[in-house]
């Protein structure tokens, strides 16, 4: 379905490509906009730090008309400074309000002296944060469980020191900003980028498929077109609609459809005078060839009464004339097939029977060619629904052309058979044909060798109608060579007529090749590991 729908093909990789770019530029925004909410919640709390530790500074400080006064006696009278500072840091006096983080102070010159607001524990504090604290002011973004809470939340701790020179405190403090609103916002961001994300996809998917169709559908129509204008429906047109490129499209495809119409109709009307021409004139010509030939036959009769010349004249004109009604006999054939009006007289008959018949035939040419047959037929009989005459032609045209090219060697004449089909095989041992030439054998007029002459007085349409007679019967007429090894012709023939072959029961390569390739195969040398003695080869 992929490789057959282009509209598929077009929505699935728009669909693709618009998923990568969705998934890179949400992972871009994303990132950008949590680093944007991050850092401004970091300088926001930064400020608030910084602000609450000058404040704090400010409330650990004597007052400055009485630089030998505790800090913030008298202020309300608290036992520790401390606590009225983390109200004031917090919000949580009567006048103050409650503040959204926690604030942990630790008094370095008297670590009992440490106060802390919510759930906040000195522990609660990186260490690597109270290394750098010391140092300078340093924020980071942890993970803490707080006293009473069950899972760590994510928060922002800002810490650094407020130094009283009067009092020579040194103090650690340590703000605690939780993220929950910032995680739950980026959270938000996030869900909805994946629908804004997951709906542009489906969107750019729609927006495809709809372009698909537009373009898709034209080109379908033109394809259906053109397999009923293929299957020889001349006059399927396309129709047309508007002036845009598909519309010129079908335009150019009706003009070619109607060009390819006259042509065809050009190219019938002429075959059809061909193949007329070819019969009128094989009619034609029977009635001069038959008056022809009763005198040839009278001069033939009489030749011993003639000088030499003329006799031999006489010899030269009855063979002429032979070959003529021959060539004659297979342009009527060829025009038959040509016309369509070649048909079969089906018999069931013993395929064994016909190939002795076609042989009797050829023993008299076998003979003055020194040439012998070497049958192998099978036991049981083999019956098929064939045309004896035609069959029997097919093979004559077989054994003639191997006694031809058969270089006075043996032929070999094998009948097998299945349940399904029967065949016969013709070997030669002559000179073969070389590649290519196996399927240009069944051409009319063809020859291996056109500087090569006709021994047999051949027309060079016999293994062409045998071809015909073959494929009339819906069979296989099929060849093999090679140069120097000789050939071979394999007719193959359904048992029934009307039933379509699915293999033959002889090979079209001959045996003793197959054999050959085999042993050459198997024989073909393998490099083996040496053994310890360094000889080649270990001792088993």
């Amino acid at each position: 379905m992929w490789r057959r729908s282009l509209q598929l093909q077009v929505v699935t990789s728009t669909l693709v490509i618009s998923v990568i770019v969705v998934v890179v530029l949400g992972t871009f925004l994303s990132e950008q906009i949590n680093r944007s909410v991050v850092q401004s919640s970091q300088r926001s709390s930064a400020s608030e730090a910084f602000a609450d530790r000058l404040q704090i500074a400010d409330a650990l400080a004597p007052e400055a008309d009485d630089p030998g006064k505790p800090a913030d006696s008298g202020k309300k009278g608290s036992a520790n400074p401390l606590d009225d500072v983390m109200d004031i840091v917090t919000g949580s006096g009567e006048n103050g309000s409650k503040k959204r983080y926690d604030v942990l102070i630790l008094n370095e010159t008297t670590p009992g002296q440490s106060r802390a607001s919510g759930g906040v524990v000195p522990s609660n504090v990186p260490e690597s944060l109270r290394h750098n604290v010391k140092k300078k002011t340093v924020g980071s973004i942890e993970k803490i469980k707080f006293a009473g809470e069950s899972q760590p939340r994510l928060t922002y701790v800002v810490g650094g020191t407020v130094h009283v020179p009067s009092t020579g405190q040194n103090y650690e403090v340590y703000h605690f900003f939780p993220f929950t609103d910032e995680e739950g916002l980026l959270s938000n961001v996030r869900l909805a980028i994946v629908v804004v994300g997951l709906g542009l996809v489906l969107l750019l998917a729609a927006i495809a498929y709809l372009v698909a169709r537009q373009v898709v559908t034209p080109v379908r129509l033109a394809r259906q077109a053109a397999e009923r204008l293929a299957s020889g429906k001349l006059d399927e047109r396309l129709k047309v609609r508007g002036e845009d490129d598909l519309a010129r499209l079908a335009n150019s495809f009706n003009e070619m459809a109607a060009n390819l119409t006259l042509k065809i109709h050009q190219l019938e009307e002429l075959s059809q005078v061909q193949r007329q021409f070819v019969s009128d004139v094989s009619h034609e010509l029977r009635t001069p060839l038959t008056t022809v030939r009763m005198a040839a036959d009278l001069l033939y009769d009489a030749r011993e009464d003639f000088d030499p010349m003329a006799s031999r004249s006489a010899e030269l004109m009855q063979a002429q004339l032979e070959r003529f009604e021959s060539m004659l006999a297979d342009l009527l054939e060829i025009s038959r097939y040509d016309a369509g009006a070649a048909t079969l007289d089906l018999d069931p008959v013993d395929v064994r029977d016909v190939v002795l018949r076609a042989i009797a035939d050829s023993e008299a040419l076998a003979e003055r060619h020194t040439t012998r047959f070497e049958l192998r037929l099978p036991n049981e009989p083999c019956m098929a629904e064939i045309d004896n005459r035609r069959v029997e032609r097919i093979l004559r045209n077989l054994l003639f052309n191997a006694i031809e090219h058969g270089e006075g060697r043996d032929i070999v004449v094998t009948v097998g058979a299945d349940r399904d089909a029967v065949a016969v095989a013709v070997r030669d041992h002559g000179i073969g044909l070389k590649g290519g030439e196996d399927t240009m054998v069944f051409d009319r007029f063809w020859r291996a060798d056109p500087s090569r002459a006709r021994t047999i007085g051949g027309t060079g349409l016999g293994l062409a109608i045998s071809r015909e007679d073959a494929t009339l019967h819906g069979g296989w007429l099929q060849a093999w060579g090679q140069p120097g090894e000789g050939s071979q012709f394999r007719l193959t023939l359904p048992r029934t007529a009307g039933a379509d072959l699915k293999g033959s029961p002889l090979s079209l390569v001959p045996p003793e090749i197959e054999m050959r390739r085999t042993w050459r195969t198997a024989m073909t040398p393998v490099l083996l590991p040496a053994s310890a003695d360094g000889t080649g080869h270990d001792e088993d």
